[in-house]
Parts: C-alpha cells; sequence; structure tokens
C-alpha cells in the first residue's frame, strides 16, 4: 500500500483485503500448526453489547471509528433481546461497548434490568463524555447499581493522551476520576471497581501490563490525587482508524509482521473470542468486535442475530478467525480484560 494516500475509512472488504494480501503466515496455518483449527468456543460467560457508534469522540486508534458523526445506535427492541438471552444462567456478564454507551438514552434501561437480573453490568467508557450536562448525572447511576466501569486513558500524560484523542480529553478524564474517586471507585475496601485500558499511541506492542500499571498507578497518584483498581494493556487491531493511520504511514505491513513474530501460541485457548458473543448495535451476532467491524458474523450454523439466539448452538460454536487475530496472539495476548498470559 503507499505511504502517500491521505487517511480514509476503509470499506468492509478494503480492509479484509489488507489483511489477507500480506507476507505474514495466514493465522489459520498457525492455528493447523497447533492442533487448534478450527478454534471453538469454550461456552459464553459474557455478552458483549454494542449499543451505538455514536461518541463524544474521535479517538486516533479507534478500531470502530466511533465518533459524534456516526449515526448508528441499538433501540430498546433489540435491548430487550439481550435482556432474553442473558436469562440463561451461565451468562454472568453484560459487557456493554460503543462508541460511547452513554449516548445511547436507553441505556439506564438495559442497565437497570440486567442488574435486577443478578447479571455483572461492565461499561466501556471515556469517561470525559460524563463532564457533559446531559450525561453528568450517570456518574451516580453507575454508582448506585454498581457497574464496574473500565476507561479508556491512552496514557499517564496528557500530551500523549490528547494527540490519541483530541485537546483538553487528558484533563477532562482526570476530573470525572476525581468524581467516581468521591463516589467510592477505585477506593480500597470499595464495592465500585473502575479500571483502566492503555492501548499504543503507534504501530508497535503495549509495555508488560504489570509494569505499566504500576507506573500509571505512581504518576496518577502522585500527581493527579487519582486511583483506580487495575489496568489493561491492550494490542491494536490493524482495522478501523488504526489502519488508515498505518495506511497512510506506510506501516501497515511491518505492523503485521511485528505482530506475528511476536506469536505466541500459549495465548490462543485464553483469547476473548472463547467465553463470550459480541452483539452489534443492529443485533447481528460475532465472535469478537473486531469481527463486527469487519461484518464477520458467527459461523452460518449458528443464529445470526439476538432475536435467534440460542445458547446451546453457541457455546460450541466454531469462531471465525483471519490476520487480524495476530493482535490478540501476539506477546502476552490481548483480550477486553487485558493480557492473556502472565
Amino acid at each position: 500500500m503507499s505511504s502517500k494516500r491521505q487517511p480514509a475509512e476503509q470499506s468492509k472488504n478494503q480492509i479484509l483485503n489488507c489483511l489477507k494480501n500480506t507476507a505474514v503466515p495466514p493465522f489459520k496455518q498457525r492455528l493447523e500448526q497447533l492442533g487448534l483449527h478450527p478454534l471453538e468456543s469454550s461456552g459464553i460467560s459474557t455478552l458483549q453489547v454494542n449499543v451505538g457508534n455514536n461518541c463524544s469522540l474521535s479517538c486516533s486508534h479507534c478500531h470502530v471509528d466511533a465518533g459524534p458523526n456516526r449515526t448508528e445506535i441499538m433501540d430498546r427492541h433489540t435491548m430487550s433481546k439481550c435482556l432474553d438471552a442473558l436469562v440463561i444462567n451461565g451468562i454472568t456478564t453484560l459487557d456493554i461497548t460503543g462508541g460511547s454507551p452513554e449516548l445511547n438514552p436507553d441505556l439506564p434501561f438495559l442497565i437497570e434490568e440486567a442488574s435486577r437480573m443478578g447479571k455483572q453490568v461492565i461499561i466501556r467508557t471515556n469517561l470525559a463524555v460524563l463532564e457533559l450536562d446531559d450525561f453528568a448525572y450517570l456518574a451516580d447511576f453507575y454508582a448506585s447499581n454498581r457497574v464496574w466501569l473500565i476507561a479508556s486513558l491512552p496514557c499517564y500524560t496528557e500530551e500523549n493522551t490528547d494527540r490519541q484523542r483530541g485537546p483538553g480529553t487528558f484533563k477532562a478524564v482526570i476530573r470525572v476520576l476525581r468524581r467516581m474517586n468521591n463516589l467510592g471507585y477505585g477506593l480500597e475496601g470499595s464495592q465500585l471497581t473502575i479500571d483502566l485500558a492503555y492501548n499504543p499511541g503507534g504501530p508497535y506492542l503495549p509495555p508488560y501490563q504489570y509494569t505499566l500499571e504500576e507506573e500509571f498507578r505512581s504518576v496518577l497518584t502522585s500527581e493527579y490525587g487519582v486511583s483506580f483498581n487495575r489496568l489493561y494493556s491492550l494490542t491494536n487491531a490493524p482495522i478501523g482508524r488504526f489502519l488508515d493511520s498505518l495506511l497512510y504511514t506506510g506501516d501497515f505491513e511491518p505492523y503485521l509482521k511485528l505482530l506475528s513474530n511476536a506469536f505466541n501460541p500459549s495465548t490462543v485457548e485464553k483469547v476473548m473470542c472463547r467465553d463470550q458473543i459480541s452483539v452489534g448495535w443492529d443485533g447481528q451476532l460475532y465472535d469478537c468486535d473486531f469481527n463486527q467491524v469487519l461484518g464477520l458474523n458467527c459461523t452460518p450454523e449458528s443464529p445470526g442475530s439476538i432475536a435467534g439466539f440460542d445458547y446451546e448452538s453457541m457455546k460450541k460454536r466454531r469462531i471465525i478467525t483471519g490476520n487480524h487475530c495476530y493482535a490478540c496472539t501476539a506477546g502476552a495476548g490481548s483480550s477486553c480484560k487485558g493480557i492473556c498470559v502472565a
């Protein structure tokens, strides 16, 4: 790919072609060498639901190309179908993502109903959205429903964070973190959990998660007086807005080669797709949110949408893989909750 093209959103077919037309060994081949092809689900403990791609930010690394101009949003009918699926006892967690989940007006309905069912509710938030007048009330709402927050924070420095997420974002996040701490989040002995999610600012692997967590904790505590529970170190997938950047700089092939060379067989059986299902804003079902972006639905033998969700047929399904899966299996691995192996 030319390094002179300007960054622009790629179509799903263009992304898939980029991932296929590369010199790295096909991911399928790696699985076959390990005797793990086809990769299969080990069960379903988590229902991850994308409630819309509308977002208060337009982060440079966003794999779903979320932003203020995106209009896709999950309606209450589809949310109700998600709640129907949560009746299954084996599914213990509802993991809500976006975009900014807060921009969906039916988010409180989804949280309250899932909490009433005894499910653990996770919200993946950029935190800065809670500074906006229309959504500030959600901080107290999250606390009263004991929502587990996972907040994206690309770096503990203002310069690096704002470079990825826009001017003023870092300071906004710090202010909201202080507010969440005042509500009990991230404090020792509290049942209110707030974790941070880090991702690299460029085409390289993230540092070791536990070392990075101590760096974040030291800086954020000493310089800003805020606290959190855990930090997750996530590898950028070569899709979405991050792919646009890789193509623009000519780093796509080197980055994919970096991921391939760092492939770690011990991560394969612990990747997120093995014990969760991803639901798109329109109710379509996917093995993970990366497959969702690529339009790679679950295997045809499985139900196509949440309206036809069948736990028994889904919990042992064949997982759809591709070269983008190198992002989840490089180094210590990367999943929605950080590294796969210690």
